[in-house]
């Protein structure tokens, strides 16, 4: 008999959650024993569950989901959490596995991926779908001025609450840090980004997908 593989999942959507509770359960291995809304939420829970495996988004309100995979993954290394996100771009794909996620699933994809992604992780497995797995492949032979190989996680976090027009009060509310330690971060992406305006980080962002240009 098989072990039961205990999930949290976190998404702002609670249709999305329980859509992914059912799909989830229809494997009678896997057991979702509880569902966060935020970032600050997923922490909280995944602190009070330890969950073999937490499936997380990115987009969230407050603390997004990168900062909650670095804050989780600094404070247990080994958590295992799949980045199940509408983000297909490279640059989340590689911030999110190289801060310790252990697989980065596509919502567009198909949902024997999230399972296959699920399982795997529980095992101690990284996991990729095929398509991202190539993307990725393909990017890194490519450009030299991708923020995802530049930056750090938070380096990552705070570039792309810039590129979206937030205020440094803004960015320092969201992930609860300083004003002092964002306009650090800031001067920090600059330099290492060669960048001068905040026109220029917009264009960078739109280019490498980190921000959808309306």
């Amino acid at each position: 008999m098989n072990r039961t593989i205990n999930v949290v999942l976190a998404d702002d959507h609670i249709v999305v959650r329980s859509g992914l509770t059912r799909l989830l359960e229809q494997n009678s291995d896997i057991k979702v024993i509880g569902e966060a809304e935020s970032g600050e939420q997923a922490y909280r829970i995944y602190a009070e569950r330890m969950p073999d495996v937490l499936i997380m988004d990115l987009s969230m309100p407050g603390m997004g989901g990168l900062e909650a995979l670095r804050r989780i993954i600094g404070d247990w290394p080994d958590a295992k959490i799949i980045i199940y996100t509408m983000h297909e771009n490279t640059s989340y794909a590689i911030q999110s596995m190289s801060t310790g996620a252990m697989g980065y699933v596509a919502k567009s994809g198909p949902t024997s991926d999230l399972i296959n992604a699920v399982k795997k992780a529980s095992a101690g497995e990284k996991y990729l779908s095929g398509d991202m797995a190539q993307k990725i492949a393909l990017n890194s032979v490519a450009g030299d001025d991708d923020p995802s190989q530049l930056l750090t996680a938070r380096e990552f976090e705070v570039f792309r609450l810039l590129a979206e027009g937030k205020t440094i009060e803004d960015i320092a509310s969201d992930l609860d840090i300083g004003l002092k330690t964002v306009a650090n971060h800031q001067t920090n992406i600059r330099q290492k980004l060669d960048i001068n305006s905040p026109v220029e980080l917009v264009r960078l962002a739109i280019k490498h997908g980190v921000i959808i240009k309306n």
